[in-house]
């Protein structure tokens, strides 16, 4: 596309970053900056991993992010008192000035990201500038909304991925020379991963940032619900104002390539022996009785030849996979194209919960979704459900249909590392 001369379509046409004030922990009023965070609201293990933030510190962003109450208003309700009490009390203090935040993540494994944190132009759909590749869920989407709308603040960033053209442009500049600065924080969290954060104030600096990504288009990667609770907030409220912009983290994956991991599901109230029951015939069954890892690799292998899941919960491991193909001509919608309709997302979905199991994929009482591997095993063996542990879908496949318009079944990657929560907010009254 050419738009040269024209700084408004360019505007409409690619990512508009804005500054903005964050706002953040005062380290002398908090035990540590690592025992306030929290991965995103959605990878928390419930009841367990929000107890255990819970008790990590008692201005942990589990509070605002997560809040406990009898019902969703009260909860709401409750996420708004808390963070105006943290304010005030100069728990959370406002930066004095407006800026992208240049944030690196380091896991224990020394794998390295670098991106840039601002208030990002939500845009529609129709201008393919935020392209997702996940569907959503109406009741999360509404919840998050409500969330927002109480506490009038965005509590964690998204994160988005764009391509850079792996030359020294603008953004990429900044972020390493940015990174060669002492840091606004540094804190290491209880799985070993390292953040830093900075801030870029510069106004020419900015502009840079800007004009580089303004031809840029992003992938979401991490926070679908986040991005439609954005757009249903957007139009909910006068425009231009705050609610036009959202929280995001973009990472360029050109320089810093993303790892992708399966979200696991947890079938409530069916046992390991009723789901096996039903797959005779259907798919072929192999018992594993073998360790986790074992049992993942064999998951992995069977994966390179087709659609395959594990099932766990009884104690040991199911390798599921050469599905009928009858049931699959019968089941999977034709109208989408042939990389989609082979996902082991669209399979386990259209086939497995839809017309074997009869588990509504959006029924809270009856499904969950689950990023660590472990957990979904154990609550499964615990409550006497089934764990399906997933393959990770290749991160080409991803941005191939995205690119393409085409949806895939909510909760079907997990792009990592994620950003955690709690270095910086936006508060929508600053």
């Amino acid at each position: 596309m050419n738009t040269a001369g024209h700084p408004e379509a360019t505007a409409r046409r690619g990512l508009e970053l804005t500054p903005f004030r964050g706002l953040r922990y005062d380290p002398d009023r908090v035990g540590s900056l690592a025992a306030v965070t929290s991965p995103p609201y959605d990878v928390v293990v419930r009841p367990d991993g929000l107890h255990h933030l819970q008790s990590a510190d008692p201005h942990n962003i589990v509070r605002l992010i997560l809040p406990q109450a009898p019902t969703p208003a009260a909860r709401d309700e409750q996420a708004a008192g808390t963070l105006r009490r943290w304010r005030s009390e100069g728990v959370l203090t406002a930066d004095p000035e407006p800026g992208l935040y240049v944030y690196e993540q380091r896991d224990g494994d020394g794998v390295l990201q670098r991106g840039v944190i601002g208030a990002l132009r939500v845009s529609d759909p129709a201008e393919r500038v935020v392209l997702p590749h996940e569907d959503v869920m109406p009741h999360v989407v509404a919840d998050r909304a409500a969330l927002m709308r109480a506490t009038s603040a965005n509590l964690e960033p998204l994160l988005l991925t764009y391509r850079g053209d792996g030359s020294p442009a603008a953004t990429a500049d900044v972020v390493e020379r940015t990174a060669e600065r002492p840091p606004l924080l540094a804190t290491t969290t209880e799985d070993g991963s390292s953040h830093r954060l900075w801030s870029v104030t510069d106004p020419a600096v900015v502009a840079r940032v800007q004009a580089d990504l303004a031809r840029r288009q992003a992938l979401i990667a991490d926070g679908h619900h986040r991005w439609a609770t954005y757009r249903r907030l957007r139009a909910e409220h006068p425009s231009p104002g705050p609610w036009d912009h959202g929280l995001v983290l973009l990472v360029d994956t050109v320089r810093y390539p993303l790892r992708v991991r399966a979200i696991h599901r947890l079938l409530h109230g069916l046992p390991v022996a009723d789901a096996l029951t039903a797959l005779d015939g259907l798919f072929r069954v192999r018992r594993l009785d073998v360790p986790q890892a074992e049992a993942l690799a064999a998951l992995a292998d069977a994966a390179r030849e087709g659609n395959a899941y594990l099932l766990a919960g009884d104690g040991t491991f199911h390798l599921v996979d050469r599905p009928d193909p009858d049931l699959l001509a019968r089941t999977v919608p034709a109208d989408r194209p042939a990389a989609w309709r082979a996902l082991d997302a669209t399979v386990l979905h259209a086939t497995l919960l839809a017309h074997v199991w009869h588990v509504p994929e959006d029924s809270a009482d009856r499904i969950s979704y689950i990023h660590d591997t472990a957990a979904t095993i154990e609550k499964a063996e615990r409550d006497g459900g089934t764990a399906v542990l997933m393959h990770p879908v290749r991160e080409d496949v991803v941005r191939d249909l995205a690119g393409q318009g085409v949806m895939m079944p909510r909760k079907s990657t997990s792009f990592g590392p994620k950003p955690a929560s709690g270095l910086v907010l936006r508060a929508l009254d600053l």
